[in-house]
């Protein structure tokens, strides 16, 4: 699972499995899933993401898994 956050844009993309989606469904305002071809959920977008998710913190519990962090890139537009 990777969580990306687009500041210029104020979206948060969370892909739950490294897929292409085919299809998309918007459950509710500026929230879209995203569906590979067997219609498994793939990933999860979200439009005004400050809006709608606690974003200065997160908590990973009992995740037996390698956590990675990746840089913060430059954004042109800050």
């Amino acid at each position: 699972m990777k969580l990306s956050y687009h500041r210029a844009t104020d979206s948060l993309y969370i892909e739950l499995l490294e897929r292409a989606g085919v299809d998309s469904l918007e459950v509710a305002d500026g929230v879209v899933l995203d569906f590979d071809a067997a219609g498994n959920v793939v990933g999860i977008d979200i439009e005004n993401a400050r809006t709608k998710v606690q974003l200065d913190r997160l908590v990973l519990g009992q995740i037996d898994a390698a956590i990675e962090t990746v840089a913060e890139e430059s954004d042109p537009t800050l």
